[in-house]
């Protein structure tokens, strides 16, 4: 090739990138103008919520970004992010025709292309599933959903007492107890168990069993960067994506509690569904089969084990933190033994008597609004048309196909509008409003509503909302019934990392001290 056609070629590489450059910076001039009315950090690139996603933190980055800009505002070129209860529930209503967004539940697959009721982002395809697995959630047809988590708190409470808890009232106490990996192998092995019929384990062996809760978090954490990053694509690729994913023929982890969970699912799907009545049973009995019925078990272990050990765990930190709130806790407790409102331990108390508790109900509430137990973005897609909302007396146009996220950290932690001048602070009072002065009542009903905005709301409200409600108040009687807890290291009292909305909490060792 002679000089000139060497020239003439360059000229129209030249050209050629110029011409991709320009539609890039249009592409993304028309992208800024089309949300120029909301302010934010993400006007321009993706860099920022990039940056917000693999800190771990970005529950706290969402919140900093509502506080700063309003109620709603942007993280990103096409996405926006409000703390307006009343924008998120209208979001979110039954007959809403905003959609769930791909680009975040579609992170959320344990394996690629496979949908479950949380993942699936067709409004009519997510609606017949729920349809079908509400029965067994509500528990009408798991008659043993109760007495299974009665049996696993008792083998919590054996395990504390036996191997942990300090006899009373001795002042040197046993080794501490790390209570993140405690809850979370109770919480593991009832949802294993109503899910599967059959627990893990983790409860009696005191250890993370096939290193499933491990291999769990290591698969969030992947899923977490390569969600910030833009490159969950990998997965689909035919030779890559089988490569990295786990397989259900793994010795251990994440491919292993698959496999363990797919084999005890085959079995129980061979025989008639009325030999054990529980979640699975429900789910075939309701039409639920093949690849649908193992992907909604799976996915309710995994969903199920975590939020509900997160809300725990934070509520006990709570109130360890807070001695006042933890000795009238307490006495409450013990008032409803003495009255004989709570059967003599070992036995536990029954749902129904834990929620005529107040202060106990009060403390539930308030754990789950300073802490919420899943502070996921739950990204949303505008309809087609677009859609005209009032937040906080302001009209705005949100444009058809831009994307909204929920910021749990300000819409329940720092929410002042709806808490209370207080509302950092863990006081389980502000909850024991009376309910016979209108203007408390009034105030009450609408912390309510918001409160509740933690399981979320309509057509995507958790199914597992009934069954995480009864752990949390049981597990909490009971083991302030039973022991004494001080955190072992006030200074760092655990680890705690985001990962795709869920709570990754390692290392919180606590002292125990048996009750006398």
């Amino acid at each position: 090739m002679d000089s000139h056609s060497v020239s003439v070629a360059m000229r129209w590489l030249y050209v050629a990138l110029f011409g991709l450059l320009a539609h890039a910076v249009a592409s993304r001039v028309r992208q800024y103008l089309r949300l120029r009315r909301f302010k934010g950090p993400g006007a321009w690139s993706w860099w920022w919520h990039s940056k917000a996603v693999i800190s771990g933190a970005a529950h706290q980055y969402y919140g900093d970004v509502t506080e700063n800009y309003g109620p709603i505002a942007r993280i990103a070129p096409n996405h926006l992010i409000t703390s307006s209860p009343e924008l998120w529930t209208k979001i979110n209503a039954v007959r809403s025709p905003y959609t769930r967004a791909s680009w975040y539940y579609h992170a959320a697959r344990f394996e690629p292309g496979k949908d479950n009721v949380f993942t699936e982002c067709d409004n009519a395809k997510h609606d017949a599933r729920r349809k079908k697995l509400a029965s067994g959630y509500s528990g009408k047809e798991s008659v043993a959903l109760e007495p299974t988590i009665d049996t696993h708190i008792k083998e919590l409470v054996h395990l504390i007492r036996s191997k942990y808890a300090a006899p009373a009232p001795s002042i040197t106490p046993a080794k501490p107890m790390d209570l993140a990996s405690t809850i979370q192998y109770l919480t593991l092995d009832v949802v294993s168990e109503l899910s599967l019929g059959k627990p893990f384990g983790d409860l009696k062996a005191d250890k993370d069993v096939n290193d499933y809760l491990k291999a769990s978090a290591d698969g969030l954490r992947i899923g977490n960067v390569a969600w910030a990053l833009g490159t969950l694509w990998l997965r689909d690729l035919p030779i890559i994506g089988p490569a990295i994913s786990p397989s259900e023929k793994d010795a251990s982890g994440f491919g292993r509690m698959m496999g363990e969970a797919r084999k005890i699912i085959d079995e129980r799907r061979a025989k008639p569904t009325d030999e054990k009545s529980d979640i699975l049973a429900s789910f075939i009995r309701n039409g639920v089969s093949g690849e649908d019925l193992f992907h909604e078990v799976f996915e309710q272990i995994l969903a199920g084990a975590d939020t509900t050990a997160g809300a725990i765990r934070a509520t006990m930190l709570f109130l360890m933190s807070h001695p006042r709130v933890y000795k009238k806790l307490q006495a409450e407790i013990d008032e409803a033994v003495k009255s004989g409102a709570a059967p003599p331990s070992p036995d536990i108390i029954s749902d129904a008597e834990a929620r005529r508790l107040p202060y106990l109900a009060a403390v539930v509430r308030e754990g789950m609004r300073v802490h919420p137990p899943a502070v996921n973005i739950f990204s949303r897609v505008a309809p087609p048309e677009g859609d005209a909302v009032t937040v906080d007396g302001k009209e705005y146009f949100i444009p058809g196909g831009t994307m909204v996220g929920y910021s749990a950290w300000s819409m329940h932690k720092n929410n002042t509008s709806v808490y209370g001048s207080d509302a950092e602070v863990f006081r389980p009072e502000r909850w024991l409003l009376n309910e016979n002065i209108p203007e408390e009542k009034e105030r009450l009903a609408r912390m309510m509503r918001v409160n509740d905005l933690v399981f979320g709301y309509g057509r995507w409200v958790c199914l597992g909302k009934g069954v995480a409600m009864i752990e949390i108040h049981k597990a909490l009687f009971e083991l302030l019934r039973n022991f004494d807890f001080a955190i072992t290291n006030p200074h760092k009292p655990w680890d705690v990392y985001n990962m795709l909305g869920l709570w990754d909490i390692n290392d919180m060792p606590v002292n125990v001290t048996e009750r006398s």
